[in-house]
């Protein structure tokens, strides 16, 4: 009967061991966040943040650490990154992304003690990766008297990628045209130019803040608004041909992790 019993007890606590989250996240691994070799000259498949973000946050804070320094491809938003362009510089295309107003406002980057002489009231900046709008109905309201309405129910999600190492690709200036910048080929179009960015993940490794805005008679919309934020190092930024996928230039950190 003990011998039973230990066997039972034996083959539960394998059996807890296997189906742990811990191990159901490697096994998810290869899909959910294939990892990149930045020494590959191969075009890197890039991860669907949304993937990316809803397979680290069904993880517990331990668990998520096996995913340290993980490489990862996301692809910004062009479309979203009202400071992109490629412009005739020397009679040559150059593509440029200015970040002087992609600081991730939220409160966990202001630092307000910062000296702005020597560094950003924002330490983390933002890539723009993708946004999922998502309609959930509605309801009938009175918001005016004697009027009723029926409000509509939208959430919206934006994915960003957040990093803290802005100036290890170039020096902190006072300057709005400060970006990524790099020389094309001849050929290249603004409207056909991918932009990639490889970056290492770190802790906490994703992030998420809530802005609610309550339907009114004049705006009939319940609003919600979440920001998803993969957290990690830039490692490299990669402007790709969107027809043929050749990548067009390479800019690589500067300074060593």
């Amino acid at each position: 009967m003990c011998l039973l019993l230990r066997k039972c007890c034996t083959a539960a606590l394998a059996a807890v061991f296997l189906c742990s989250p811990v191990n159901a996240a490697h096994a998810a691994d290869p899909g959910a966040l294939p990892p990149v070799d930045l020494s590959s000259p191969a075009l890197p498949a890039a991860l669907d943040a949304q993937v990316g973000y809803e397979a680290l946050a069904a993880l517990s804070a331990a668990e998520r650490g096996a995913f340290r320094e993980r490489l990862i491809a996301v692809e910004v938003d062009l479309a979203n990154s009202p400071g992109f362009g490629v412009e005739l510089v020397d009679g040559r295309p150059e593509a440029r992304y200015r970040m002087a107003f992609n600081n991730v406002a939220e409160g966990w980057n202001w630092y307000p003690q910062a000296d702005p002489q020597r560094e950003d009231y924002y330490h983390a900046k933002f890539l723009p990766l993708k946004s999922v709008s998502v309609e959930r109905g509605e309801y009938v309201h009175e918001d005016k008297i004697g009027e009723p309405q029926r409000m509509k129910v939208n959430w919206r999600y934006d994915y960003f990628l957040a990093f803290e190492n802005l100036y290890d690709f170039y020096p902190r200036a006072a300057d709005d045209d400060a970006g990524f910048a790099a020389a094309l080929p001849p050929e290249a179009q603004a409207g056909a130019v991918r932009m990639l960015a490889l970056a290492s993940l770190s802790e906490p490794y994703v992030s998420e803040s809530t802005t609610f805005w309550k339907a009114t008679h004049g705006t009939p919309t319940d609003f919600t608004l979440k920001k998803r934020y993969l957290i990690g190092q830039l490692q490299a930024v990669w402007f790709v041909d969107a027809a043929s996928g050749r990548v067009l230039a390479r800019l690589q950190r500067k300074t060593a992790p």
